[in-house]
């Protein structure tokens, strides 16, 4: 403890129930239904970064389930059943953000999500075509709404992008604005006496009797129960979890008269997306062209993917307009070896929700609603 913080600091600012590691989308729900259940809880939130760090605010803003290039992936991975339980937590909790906050609060908009594929993936893309009846099943029996997959050719000169044979469409798919959505968060979380301290990072976990310690440069924390929800930085304080870092790169155009494109489209197995906001064209993705450069919690952009972004947009995207890059950024995103998040007691009384594999929109109201249950059960 440092020796200038004062005996009112140290009383009243440094002594919680619950702390909370990472303010993004999961560590604010999981705040946010802490106070909901339990009102007498102190609880607060530490954030290593002026804004939330992670993907929480630089995401592309996609409200998303799954293409079914993806769906058939995961499938592989976890079978029928499982991924019929992913699909549904996903779906979920959108549907739980969207309560939360209100649709109009972050800009939800149901513009419909596609997925592209080029002359020479025509083996997938007939796979996935194959697929959408089976898919649709499982969408039905989760959201009621029938045919949700679907072809829909007409749409590529519409949308007027490039050198694409085969365009479907998810008709619930829809995009979002992070930015506003983590407002809408921080000002729920105020409304509720969450208190979150920016700039504030943790450097190490003790334990001290019946209180967990949480060791800053600004002091030392002390609480009952420490809740860590700092996705691939975790990996700083519990180097065992099975977590990969996954850096998405992003650019985002200056506005564009006559824009065609509206929605939310997905390429290559979903390593690549884009929409539409503001009038401009927003792109990320490239990871798999070097999954170990981009497996990293260091912010930046490489030459490469910053190239490939650049040649889909020129010849796919935006191939009979001029266009300027206005700006680009970096998200870090959590996968491993699992689909599903990480929710679990990590020791008696340290938690961890972490690992969303780049569906945080989705699955970030409902995997912080699931831990805080977990925290409180253990009261």
């Amino acid at each position: 403890m440092s020796a200038f913080i004062s005996y009112w600091e140290k009383k009243h600012f440094f002594n919680y129930d619950i702390i909370i590691i990472g303010s993004g989308i999961v560590g604010l729900n999981a705040a946010i239904y802490l106070k909901t259940k339990s009102p007498n809880l102190s609880v607060v939130v530490l954030e290593r970064g002026f804004l939330p760090s992670g993907a929480s605010t630089k995401n592309a803003g996609f409200a998303c389930f799954g293409s079914v290039s993806e769906l058939i992936e995961q499938e592989k991975i976890i079978g029928t059943t499982g991924l019929y339980n992913l699909i549904d937590k996903r779906w979920n909790g959108l549907l739980k953000l969207r309560k939360l906050l209100g649709d109009s609060s972050i800009s939800f908009n149901n513009y419909g999500g596609y997925e592209l594929f080029k002359p020479l993936e025509n083996e997938l893309s007939s796979l996935c075509v194959s697929k959408i009846g089976h898919y649709n099943n499982i969408l039905k029996e989760i959201s009621g709404k029938k045919d949700v997959f679907k072809t829909a050719p007409h749409k590529i000169a519409e949308f007027g992008v490039k050198g694409i044979e085969v365009l479907l469409e998810n008709t619930l798919e829809a995009q979002i604005d992070p930015g506003k959505m983590m407002f809408g968060l921080l000002d729920k979380a105020r409304e509720l006496g969450i208190v979150v301290f920016n700039s504030c990072s943790v450097a190490e976990l003790r334990e001290e009797g019946d209180r967990q310690i949480i060791v800053t440069p600004d002091g030392n924390f002390s609480c009952k129960r420490v809740l860590l929800c700092n996705n691939a930085f975790v990996k700083d304080l519990l180097p065992s979890l099975d977590i990969v870092p996954g850096r998405g790169q992003v650019i985002i155009t200056k506005p564009i008269k006559d824009l065609k494109i509206k929605g939310t489209f997905h390429y290559d197995k979903g390593y690549y997306y884009f929409r539409n906001i503001d009038g401009r064209v927003l792109l990320g993705g490239g990871r798999n062209l070097n999954f170990k450069a981009e497996e990293t919690t260091e912010f930046g952009n490489t030459e490469l993917v910053q190239n490939a972004l650049l040649k889909l947009l020129s010849e796919v995207i935006l191939p009979d307009y001029s266009f300027e890059i206005e700006q680009n950024w970096s998200g870090i995103m959590a996968f491993g070896s699992s689909i599903d998040p990480i929710i679990k007691a990590i020791k008696p009384n340290v938690f961890c929700a972490v690992r969303c594999n780049g569906m945080g929109i989705a699955m970030g109201t409902q995997t912080g609603e699931d831990a805080a249950r977990l925290v409180l059960d253990s009261l």
